[in-house]
């Protein structure tokens, strides 16, 4: 017994210190190339006690061990793997949070705590119980688990029926929005899940007919894509947690997919070893390396993404500021700015705004030489309120007005460095003058139209579908049937298949046109070579041709 209270002691101790490293982590600032050396520590921590539960379990649980301490470890454990992944978005951490909480909900770890009403305990481990199917859906979702998402989906609601069964007199009103909110999430997005991956895909994005153009093609000066940031913000935008559908999208974009065959071969072999679908063992052994054998070691690293919920704009300009600071060098930083041209705009409101001119993507294979000067910026701190009325971008609902609004002046101290700008707004064009301000590098810029493009305008409330331009750089084909008001594209076999066949043909033959073409300026040269980038030109060319055909149409 005394040998039994000792390792019951050890084992309060690693608790203690791992959760106390735990809570100095999770509050480090989640944008930033340098990596925080006290994650290692917590790792170690969190390492060493899991293994040390696993070799003294039988004596813990004589001890008076409970099946949910050993889910908060693992959940733990998924978490860091999940803020390692948000930090560097490297594959293999998403995988490793994925193994631990599939294991947590196969093994039922937080099923079956029984108590009163009155207990607030008991209340705890079900709010413990609902963090984790929130946080477990999310990882789901961005692995494109649909099967896992649905299962997911129902024993949330039914987890919360019961809480709300269960204790009548706590107001469970912030869960009830979370349910409300992944249901949206999922009548947007689940069309995307069942047809191909938004990540890059050489089965899908690599077209054989133009690879020996880019493969030839060669500039004077070539930067490395390796960092983004991704922000939005429209009120009543379709979100998830902290993932508005937009940056959701944009973030799987520029992520590299597994391939195909290899990835399904491994999730068959995990399922089959039986050690993830154990629910009546009470052994934890999740093996904490298993997901390394998961990744596609073929692909390079994806580039790393800081995802801003929300800022207020210091806090977004701070963020650029660091990550343009720890810019490598010959590298490009890329900026994706979504949010509405007007103070308290809703989003489906800008269907509304008068048209102005298409995307900035300048293709006129035009020389270095500027053509003519453009406006300056204006400037606001002289309360000229005319040029500066309506120059901005919204950002969001918090605090003064002025500190929720982005002016085009305040990116333009950043261009000392290598941008490539996306600006998803009604109000777009606003931006335009920072092209011949920038104060050392060129900025690549491209500009959203100021309102979207629908053959009905039934069609065009984005704040259920997301935004029409985002939509197109992200999944063309989808965006397309969209257009054309199929919102099922796969009902239509053939539709779809010409659909795609014309989009690859495209896609395609505008390639070749870039990697061939002798004048192509060299703000969009340096960046060609990249999968990524150029994948996003392309799409924005098919963009453009799509809004100019529905113009001459409507006309």
């Amino acid at each position: 017994m005394g040998d039994s209270t000792d390792v019951a002691k050890t084992f309060r101790d690693l608790v203690e210190s791992a959760d106390r490293k735990f809570a100095r982590v999770r509050d480090v600032q989640p944008y930033g190339r340098r990596q925080h050396a006290y994650f290692h520590k917590v790792f170690k921590a969190y390492t060493k006690l899991w293994k040390f539960q696993q070799e003294n379990r039988k004596k813990l649980v004589e001890a008076g061990l409970q099946r949910w301490e050993i889910g908060e470890i693992a959940s733990r454990i998924g978490q860091l793997y999940f803020g390692q992944y948000m930090r560097t978005c490297q594959a293999r951490f998403l995988f490793e949070c994925y193994v631990f909480y599939e294991a947590i909900l196969n093994r039922g770890y937080f099923e079956g705590t029984k108590g009163s009403p009155k207990d607030m305990n008991l209340l705890g481990l079900r709010y413990k119980e609902l963090r984790f199917y929130a946080r477990f859906l999310v990882v789901a979702l961005l692995l494109n688990r649909l099967e896992m998402v649905h299962v997911l989906v129902d024993r949330f609601k039914a987890i919360l029926d019961d809480c709300r069964a269960t204790f009548p007199e706590t107001n469970f009103k912030e869960w009830k929005q979370v349910v409300q909110e992944i249901a949206r999430f999922l009548k947007v997005d689940v069309t995307l899940m069942n047809t191909r991956p938004l990540r890059y895909c050489a089965l899908y994005d690599s077209h054989p007919t133009s690879q020996p153009y880019v493969a030839r093609f060669h500039a004077n000066r070539v930067l490395k894509f390796q960092d983004a940031l991704l922000t939005s913000y429209h009120r009543n935008e379709v979100k998830f947690t902290e993932f508005t559908l937009n940056t959701f999208r944009m973030l799987q974009c520029l992520e590299w997919e597994p391939s195909g065959s290899f990835y399904q071969e491994r999730l068959v072999e995990s399922s089959d070893n039986g050690a993830l679908n154990d629910r009546s063992g009470p052994s934890g052994l999740i093996d904490i390396n298993l997901a390394v054998d998961m990744t596609d070691r073929t692909l390079p690293p994806n580039p790393k993404k800081t995802i801003l919920y929300r800022p207020s704009t210091t806090q977004l300009l701070a963020a650029i500021a660091m990550v343009c600071e720890e810019l490598p060098p010959d590298s490009i930083v890329l900026i994706y700015l979504s949010g509405s041209g007007k103070f308290g705009r809703t989003v489906a409101s800008q269907t509304k705004a008068s048209r102005t001119s298409m995307a900035s993507l300048d293709m006129k294979f035009r020389t270095h030489e500027h053509e003519k000067s453009l406006p300056e910026v204006p400037n606001c701190d002289k309360g000229d309120s005319t040029d500066c009325s309506g120059n901005y971008l919204w950002l969001g609902p918090r605090g003064s007005a002025g500190s929720n609004m982005l002016y085009p002046g305040d990116i333009i101290p950043f261009t000392r460095k290598p941008l490539f700008l996306i600006i998803d707004s009604d109000n777009s064009h606003a931006f335009k003058v920072i092209h011949g301000e920038e104060r050392g590098e060129r900025a690549a810029l491209l500009l959203s139209p100021s309102r979207p493009v629908f053959r009905n305008q039934s069609g065009a409330d984005l704040t259920q579908n997301g935004s029409q331009f985002t939509f197109f750089l992200t999944a063309p084909l989808q965006a397309f049937c969209q257009l054309l008001g199929l919102s099922q594209c796969g009902e239509s076999t053939d539709v779809y298949s010409k659909a795609d066949n014309i989009l690859c043909t495209a896609f395609s033959e505008w390639e070749e046109m870039l990697c061939t073409t002798t004048d192509l300026d060299l703000v969009w040269a340096q960046v060609l070579s990249d999968a990524f980038l150029r994948r996003l030109i392309l799409r924005v060319c098919s963009f453009l041709c799509v809004n100019l055909s529905m113009e001459h149409y409507a006309a």
